[in-house]
């Protein structure tokens, strides 16, 4: 069974003479428990296929499932207990004045749950922080203790799909592993379905099942890891992006 299902996902900005389509005819499958990755240069068009899924672009065609039902112009308030997305900077994607508690509070109270305190509580040390930063500030805290924070506002609402955008590449070297480490033992534990997008072969090696490789806003081909540890692939910018990566 799928937890994810894209077809034919057209993606596009602006009307008439400005159109850009930044995303055509995308097709991919990403079944249930799948860590699935979205590789390709910058403006490839792997970010703004999860800005589609969540509602962030509003302008697209094609069909795009969520455990088997099917999107509509506008997400349900399901849709967001069911789906949540970490993005690239965790210091804007967090609000300068709310305290983790209030982050995370907020969140809880927004889906619906009652027992806040002892839920903010089990969220801290889920995502290895504990309750020590609980009435911290976004400018008190480390670039990954941030990125610890929006992980576990993500996983507030106990979704079963993250969407994950460069979930890393705003972090230091030191502490990348780290943040991965965490998602890796969070899928397992939770029995999570991942859609991570990044550039860098190496974290998607580590953390993906399979993948698909975007170039100009088309997925030009679909591998599993084993094939991209072994550096094997068929289609030429598939082959010059494992290149680039050595």
């Amino acid at each position: 069974m799928s937890m994810l299902q894209i077809n034919g996902l057209n993606v596009w900005f602006g009307k008439n003479q400005n159109r850009v389509d930044a995303v055509r005819q995308a097709k991919f499958t990403v079944a249930k428990g799948e860590s699935f990755g979205l590789v390709g240069e910058s403006g490839s068009g792997k970010s703004t296929v999860l800005r589609a899924i969540t509602g962030l672009a509003p302008n697209w065609s094609g069909t795009m499932d969520i455990d088997g039902q099917s999107l509509t112009r506008t997400r349900p308030k399901s849709f967001f207990k069911t789906v949540q997305m970490v993005f690239q900077d965790p210091y804007a994607s967090l609000h300068p004045r709310h305290s983790v508690d209030q982050v995370l509070g907020e969140t809880l109270y927004l889906h619906g749950f009652s027992d806040i305190d002892a839920r903010v509580v089990k969220l801290l040390d889920d995502v290895g922080l504990g309750q020590k930063f609980r009435f911290r500030y976004p400018h008190q805290l480390s670039g990954g203790q941030r990125q610890r924070v929006a992980i576990a506002r993500a996983l507030a609402p106990e979704p079963r799909l993250l969407l994950l955008d460069e979930p890393t590449s705003a972090l230091d070297v030191s502490v990348q592993a780290e943040i991965l480490n965490l998602l890796a033992d969070l899928r397992a534990d939770r029995g999570l379905t991942y859609l991570m997008v990044s550039h860098d072969l190496s974290v998607v090696g580590h953390m993906c099942d399979r993948l698909a490789v975007m170039n100009n806003g088309e997925i030009v081909e679909i591998l599993d890891v084993d094939a991209l540890r072994a550096m094997k692939a068929s289609h030429p910018y598939s082959q010059h992006l494992l290149e680039a990566s050595l």
